[in-house]
């Protein structure tokens, strides 16, 4: 193990048992802020002390093969020998997982996602593109036991939406789809199609993670809010007050709007925290057009970046940015997305340790 790695874990070892000690005080138990905030570090330094104990359980029994390895007896010698290389194994296997371990967690993984879907090129096939794609992360989100709430949506007569936006909840939620971020591309011959063409559509998909509404400032005289009908698909009233309501932020033209709940005071706290969290991730990208701080490959999020491609005739799904294929479309669009989403983790988390090496994070 490199020296460097060895003396973090050392100071984290140190950390986790002065937090301990910390959390039994009337200083802290009495502060809730305080406790809560030395409880999230405590549950991010204890898998890695643990791990680092396991480390130097592994490491001293290969220290102890390799004495047995050098014995005058024969069978004793071999049986180190044998001891040895599996404790080898185990000692260059717990570093690995140490790595991953020590990369920094991104803030926003315990959050909640706010989802935004576009039928873009493509015209009534790309809405219905963005159709399909919403149902496979709707089953996803069923699988994983995530809450699905639609916030806003613009249904088309031809089927599929021409923009729907909705809320996940859920553990893990955004540590796991905040890579989906981007332009989606299809091929598939359209049912409209009398010549059995393919055709080429797409749609774009935004993920961001749920910000609360005083972790920004907004000006009220900044915004622009209009309440109107709530609309059904087809232009259907869904009700006769005007409970919908849209907000335009006017300094950024940053448009959102809710019909999904009966009461205009909810729909309105819902495109507070919609703006709030279209706000932060605005903050979030200009910073990171200006830092030069390294970030993944996969981590951008630039939703202009044609991140993946889903070919129907041959029932391949392919992430671009990764170079990853997968010949099961089929199964891909009934929401079996955890192949793909855990070849993405896993570059990302290559990547980091890769710039963690070169000292560039």
């Amino acid at each position: 193990m490199e020296k460097n790695m060895y003396e973090r874990l050392v100071t984290s070892e140190k950390r986790l048992k002065e937090i301990d000690e910390l959390l039994l005080t009337n200083e802290v138990t009495s502060d809730m802020n305080k406790f809560k905030s030395l409880s999230k570090e405590r549950s991010f330094l204890e898998p890695i002390v643990d791990k680092f104990n396991e480390f130097k359980i592994a490491n001293q029994n290969k220290e102890d093969a390799l004495i047995m390895s050098n014995d005058k007896d024969p069978e004793i010698a071999l049986m180190g020998k044998e001891e040895y290389k599996l404790n080898s194994e185990l000692v260059d296997k717990i570093i690995d997982e140490i790595k991953i371990l020590l990369i920094p967690r991104d803030p926003n993984d315990g959050k909640d996602i706010i989802f935004e879907i576009k039928g873009a090129v493509g015209g009534d096939e790309a809405n219905i593109f963005a159709g399909d794609l919403f149902r496979m992360y709707f089953k996803y989100c069923e699988k994983m036991r995530w809450k699905v709430k639609i916030i806003d949506e613009s249904p088309c007569g031809v089927g599929g939406y021409s923009y729907i936006q909705f809320v996940v909840s859920g553990d893990n939620a955004y540590s796991r789809l905040k890579y989906e971020s981007g332009v989606h591309r299809v091929q598939r011959v359209p049912k409209t199609e009398a010549n059995g063409r393919i055709h080429t559509s797409t749609a774009t998909v935004v993920v961001m993670p749920q910000v609360e509404v005083n972790e920004i400032q907004i000006d009220t005289a900044d915004l622009r809010v209009d309440r109107y009908r709530s609309q059904g698909a087809g232009g259907q009233n869904v009700n006769k007050t005007e409970s919908a309501v849209r907000i335009t932020h006017i300094p950024t033209g940053i448009v959102v709007s809710c019909q999904t709940e009966k009461s205009q005071i909810q729909n309105h706290e819902i495109c507070m925290q919609m703006l709030a969290s279209k706000l932060a991730q605005l903050e979030e990208e200009k910073k990171s057009k200006t830092e030069a701080e390294y970030r993944s490959k996969i981590g951008s999020g630039d939703r202009n970046e044609k991140i993946r491609t889903y070919n129907y005739p041959q029932n391949r799904v392919t992430d671009h940015r990764i170079g990853f294929t997968i010949q099961q479309l089929d199964r891909v669009m009934e929401g079996d997305l955890d192949s793909i989403i855990d070849a993405l983790i896993n570059y990302d988390q290559q990547q980091k340790i890769a710039g963690n090496s070169n000292g560039t994070n």
